[in-house]
């Protein structure tokens, strides 16, 4: 009895063996990953003509990507080394901001201190020749141009040079170098106590570089700041971090995130921040995306800051970048970010990404863009401010405490054209490339040039008859008329980033940008929590 009952034991257990491990055959073999695999494999090695396998991949990867959301993407090699270099603060090359005029790549300025300057290049030389190769006159894009241009750090390249004034091409052999990118196009005093910073992306460098704007302003006597982030599409959740920190007390919660395997997440101010009392106003536009949102959903939840503009991009899903062994990458959402109150900073998405990809239109079509009374959040949508309790709203992006319409007044059909056809940019080109010395030895400094430099009547006529030669005629004098204003103050600006830098440029322009008029008339109320309690939507 004994032996039979081990016996049926053994038999049993082989029995549940064998139905395990071919149960566990048919899991192995119904995985979905293990169906991809073989149907790649069966093509590679069965299709009646040659094919590209690793294009082939490479697609099903997109298609598959394509399934999820708006923000999870493929990149080529090629693109992950463009996609980084901003964000990283620097890329080998040359040193110099340029422009195409004519077929000609014309040198605005040599980076400071970069190995262009240390040969001798200077602002208004076109650069006809890289190499064996003629760049001008020959319609190379930018990018090949670029491409040229740039190489490994310490790397030589022979560059030939038109400069005005010199019959003869220069020549010169620049040793290529580390070149910076500058997260802050401008850092300035507006008056006595306002400072004015604006960021352009949120990169490796953009908090040192806000740190040592902040703190020279602070030197100069700036007692409030208007921080701009207007048209910046975001980037590290660091450097996001690490500038929010700035601006709230300890332990103060600037961004959670939470995903399906990924749990919540919490990121709190350290309270060393240097700019925690100071009245602030955050600046923020339809581009404002991504890191830009962590930062004015931060403040504006704590009541920290006043927000001015119009409604943020809402781009709230948080990606994993994970490297493929080509060089190539995937972003991958993994998780999505979420306000001190609770708002999920991410749009909706789930009517595909051809919609998505056109809610910035739509908002133009619904009235958005030009009214606030336009805009509409059912109370399912509302939050209250961690301090104060007033009320925000999600839904998706960040909705200003001041809401400032798009003025489309100023906006003619002429200068519409003009702009479109590059004119105001060519036209400055030559302007500068004209009178830079006699400008740079009349105005000794960019406030005098400020105060006393205007665009003329006779330089407009010239700008009227370039676009005359481009077949653009203005239909009547009033329309032009109401072009002049803005197009003298664009060209104005471009001469002060050519002389001097571009900060220079935003002091010019920033004269109609109704967003930064907006903030420095809330800054003349001097009770700021009535500023937040108030509201104007």
């Amino acid at each position: 009895m004994k032996y039979t009952t081990y016996l049926f034991t053994c038999f049993w257990a082989l029995f549940v063996c064998i139905h395990s491990v071919d149960a566990q055959r048919r899991i192995i073999m119904n995985n979905p990953a293990n169906k991809l695999q073989l149907a790649e494999y069966a093509i590679a090695s069965l299709y009646v003509d040659t094919l590209n396998e690793a294009k082939m991949v490479e697609s099903a990867i997109i298609k598959m990507l394509e399934q999820l959301d708006p923000h999870s993407t493929y990149s080529t090699p090629k693109e992950v080394k463009e996609l980084t270099e901003p964000l990283q603060g620097k890329f080998d090359g040359i040193g110099i901001q340029f422009n195409m005029v004519e077929d000609t790549l014309l040198v605005i300025q040599p980076v400071s201190g970069g190995p262009s300057e240390k040969v001798g290049i200077l602002a208004g030389d076109r650069i006809v020749q890289v190499g064996d190769s003629i760049i001008a006159g020959v319609k190379l894009s930018t990018d090949k141009i670029m491409s040229m241009l740039r190489g490994p750090k310490g790397t030589l390249v022979k560059v030939k040079v038109l400069r005005r004034g010199v019959n003869d091409l220069l020549d010169f052999t620049i040793k290529r170098d580390k070149i910076p990118v500058f997260s802050l196009d401008a850092s300035y005093l507006i008056d006595k106590r306002v400072g004015y910073i604006k960021v352009n992306r949120f990169g490796a460098t953009t908090h040192k570089e806000f740190m040592e704007a902040l703190q020279s302003l602070q030197k100069k006597g700036m007692k409030d700041l208007i921080l701009d982030l207007q048209g910046n599409g975001g980037g590290y959740l660091e450097a996001a971090i690490d500038i929010a920190n700035e601006f709230l007390d300890k332990k103060e919660l600037i961004v959670y995130t939470v995903g399906r395997r990924n749990p919540r997440s919490e990121f709190q101010a350290k309270g060393n921040g240097q700019f925690k009392t100071g009245r602030l106003i955050v600046l923020i536009d339809e581009y404002s995306a991504s890191a830009s949102e962590i930062v004015t959903g931060a403040v504006q939840d704590w009541d920290r800051a006043v927000v001015v503009g119009r409604r943020s991009f809402g781009k709230g899903l948080v990606q994993r970048p994970i490297d493929l062994p080509d060089g190539s990458m995937i972003r991958l959402t993994v998780a999505r970010y979420y306000t001190p109150s609770g708002r999920c900073i991410q749009k909706p998405y789930e009517k595909g990404i051809k919609d998505y990809n056109q809610d910035l239109i739509n908002r133009y079509n619904s009235g958005e863009m030009m009214s606030a009374d336009s805009i509409h959040f059912p109370d399912s949508l509302k939050y209250l401010t961690q301090r104060l309790q007033r009320p925000v709203y999600g839904g998706g992006g960040i909705m200003p405490d001041y809401y400032v319409p798009v003025d489309t007044t100023v906006y003619t059909k002429y200068h519409r054209q003009m702009s479109l056809q590059g004119l105001l940019l060519k036209y400055h080109f030559q302007l500068v490339d004209s009178h830079r010395k006699e400008w740079t030895d009349k105005y000794k400094n960019f406030d005098e040039f400020s105060r006393k430099f205007t665009i003329s009547d006779e330089m407009m006529q010239r700008l009227v008859a370039m676009g005359k030669e481009e077949k653009i005629e203005y239909a009547d004098e009033a329309e032009y008329q109401k072009s002049v204003p803005l197009m003298k103050l664009q060209l104005k600006a471009l001469i002060a980033r050519d002389l001097w830098d571009m900060s220079e440029y935003y002091q010019v322009i920033n004269e109609s940008n109704e967003s930064v008029q907006k903030a420095l008339e809330l800054l003349k109320e001097k009770d700021f929590e009535k500023l937040l309690l108030k509201k104007n939507r």
